[in-house]
């Protein structure tokens, strides 16, 4: 059981209104932190809780959450407070009351996103580094989408799956993969679009009035088609949301074929959070993208 008293401590000293916890509820469905909705007869809030190394990752969200907010475009639960004391590190963030998707609007979610990507900077990356799952996710900012790509995103969980003991064929055809790149960026030129970058259908939902919802981010900015091609990696978004963000932003003929190197990305990820059984996907995701510059 967690002591309370410092996390409403400091919800009492950030919102100005004097807090007290009647009720904690333990929250499922996260595979990283411990959740809890905490209440009283006047107040709400959703709390993260992780290990006291964690708080740069709860920072970090927090930041993410705020940048989503800033774009004016979909909502995300805005960030209270994040702390740290003895061994726990925490988030707290507004309570939303999430509603069935069996009533939602995936139309306004696929607009929505369309609208989001169109916030864009001038450099790829983004001003802090972060995390995807709980791996590192570096977002060191630079003007060239390639390069960033080859070196932060694909090199990175590379390097990774070395250091995990993925050595051989996976080693050889990613790294001659990464020497490639620039064959799949001939006649599409990106632009520094905000991405929530983490966009798995565990990561959205409805409120009880209909309106999307964004959680969970990895934020940083890159080429949208990144987010796109998540949401057909496991599945879970309707054919109603594709067509709507069509409509407003419509894709590249080659997304087709970069989605598959975008996904890579988290496939890999995936095999160096949670082994081996990811290695043959990878592979072949792999063998797939090499068979296109031959």
């Amino acid at each position: 059981m967690h002591d309370w008293s410092e996390i409403a401590t400091q919800i009492t000293e950030t919102t100005g209104q004097s807090f007290e916890p009647e009720t904690v509820k333990a929250v499922g469905g996260g595979c990283i932190n411990q959740t809890y909705s905490v209440a009283n007869s006047r107040q709400q809030f959703f709390v993260k809780i992780n290990s006291a190394d964690k708080l740069d990752m709860f920072a970090a969200e927090a930041a993410g959450l705020q940048e989503i907010n800033h774009s004016k475009t979909l909502r995300a639960p805005q960030p209270i407070c994040w702390g740290q004391k003895r061994n726990n590190a925490w988030l707290v963030l507004e309570q939303l009351d999430l509603g069935a998707r069996s009533g939602s609007n995936p139309d306004e979610l696929g607009a929505g996103l369309a609208a989001m990507h169109r916030t864009t900077a001038t450099q790829f990356g983004w001003s802090q580094d972060n995390t995807i799952g709980s791996t590192p996710q570096i977002n060191t900012q630079s003007s060239n989408w390639v390069a960033f790509w080859r070196k932060h995103r694909l090199g990175f969980q590379l390097d990774l799956t070395q250091k995990n003991g993925h050595h051989g064929k996976l080693q050889q055809s990613g790294e001659r993969l990464i020497e490639e790149l620039d064959c799949f960026f001939t006649t599409y030129t990106p632009v520094p679009s905000l991405l929530h970058g983490d966009l798995w259908s565990g990561n959205y939902a409805f409120t009880d009035t209909g309106e999307p919802v964004l959680f969970d981010p990895a934020v940083y900015y890159g080429d949208r088609e990144a987010d796109l091609a998540m949401t057909e990696l496991f599945g879970g978004f309707p054919e109603r949301f594709y067509s709507a963000y069509q409509h407003e932003y419509p894709l590249d003929s080659g997304y087709n074929t970069r989605k598959v190197l975008y996904n890579l990305y988290h496939i890999l990820n995936h095999l160096n959070l949670f082994g081996g059984s990811y290695r043959q996907q990878a592979e072949q995701m792999i063998n797939v993208l090499l068979a296109e510059v031959r």
